[in-house]
């Protein structure tokens, strides 16, 4: 395995990612607080339920986010890509993190502890609006699954009953 690039300012990819394309001084405090690794396929970020200990930033490679049913079966709800920000919304609410992510490739990953997290948002607002942003489109995204699952399932229920 390669060795993790250090810095986000040497990163090709970040013009082109939401959290990643800071100002200058953001992103060198970002780089001073986060921890890069290489994650290996299968490993787990985190697990739902659990207290969030802080974000993970996918350089490279995909993850698997998935929810447990009360039948205890797993659902996947999409996979993730490079540069997006996973527990934000937990890390940032400090309440357990709402789903499981699970590596489907050996990645590079960067690490923000929660506490860490919540000093930098204080103190870069640029930084603060982004997560505004992503946490916005999370909240989207999940009105649209649900319309879909929702309306779907419903005019299913009416079909049904209709033939009944």
């Amino acid at each position: 395995m390669d060795a993790p690039n250090q810095s986000c300012f040497r990163c090709q990819m970040r013009p082109d990612r939401v959290f990643c394309d800071l100002p200058a001084d953001a992103l060198q405090e970002f780089d001073s607080v986060k921890t890069l690794s290489r994650v290996s396929r299968g490993e787990q970020l985190f697990s739902e339920g659990r207290l969030p200990r802080g974000v993970y930033v996918l350089c490279e490679g995909r993850a698997k986010l998935s929810i447990c049913g009360e039948n205890r079966r797993r659902l996947m709800l999409r996979v993730a890509g490079p540069g997006e920000v996973l527990g934000l919304s937990a890390s940032v609410s400090g309440k357990p993190y709402e789903l499981t992510a699970e590596m489907m490739d050996s990645s590079q990953v960067a690490f923000i502890r929660r506490r860490d997290l919540l000093r930098f948002l204080r103190q870069h607002p640029e930084a603060c609006q982004q997560v505004v942003y992503l946490l916005s489109e999370d909240l989207h995204h999940a009105y649209e699954k649900v319309r879909s699952v929702g309306l779907n399932r419903g005019r299913h229920f009416r079909l049904t009953r209709a033939r009944a």
